[in-house]
């Protein structure tokens, strides 16, 4: 006599590199809270901004030429989708802060299409984040981001600011535009940080 209801074969394990509540996903989903903006990199820029207004910026060319990496992370989305294994190419965000003078504690990063999000620069520096242009061995495509978006794998990816053309340092820490409707304000996929309150 079985123990076990015939047809029964339970949840099995969770894969170890899946957060909580994620599930594993094969393609790479687009998910945008409005159109796609098309960025020529011939007129793309990128500009820091420190909190006392002291500006750096970048031409596409001059982005291009500073020191890159290449890395592989997962990746995980607040409407509970991972990849894992995907590989980038861009540069380190500590590069980009590289002789500035800040004592900032946060930061906002600005997008194309007029997108913002807040991340403390704890999590921009020491190998943490980058602004990414080269998905798979290739040009990052617009609809994920291209010519290039902010990557910070470790917390959900709406903090990965697609389109990016900049990040102004504060003193004070202020929501963007999905932390400001109800989002987490930080979003560690670890801790399920999906809304406020969780």
């Amino acid at each position: 006599m079985s123990v076990i209801s015939r047809g029964f074969r339970g949840r099995g394990r969770p894969d170890a590199n899946l957060p909580p509540g994620q599930y594993l996903t094969r393609d790479f989903p687009v998910l945008s809270a409005g159109p796609t903006p098309r960025v020529d990199p011939d007129r793309w820029t990128f500009t820091l901004t420190t909190e006392s207004g002291e500006r750096r910026e970048w031409s596409w060319d001059e982005f291009r030429a500073l020191p890159s990496e290449t890395f592989t992370v997962d990746l995980h989305c607040v409407t509970k989708w991972s990849k894992l294994g995907t590989t980038w190419e861009g540069v380190p965000v500590e590069a980009l802060l590289d002789e500035v003078d800040t004592a900032a504690d946060f930061a906002l990063a600005h997008s194309y299409g007029g997108y913002t999000t807040n991340v403390p620069v704890e999590d921009l520096v020491d190998g943490k984040a980058w602004v990414a242009y080269r998905y798979d061995g290739e040009e990052l495509d617009p609809e994920h981001g291209g010519p290039a978006r902010l990557l910070i794998p470790h917390l959900y990816l709406w903090k990965s600011a697609k389109w990016v053309n900049g990040i102004r340092l504060t003193d004070e820490d202020e929501p963007g535009f999905w932390e400001s409707v109800g989002y987490h304000n930080y979003g560690d996929p670890w801790r399920e940080q999906r809304y406020w309150g969780d």
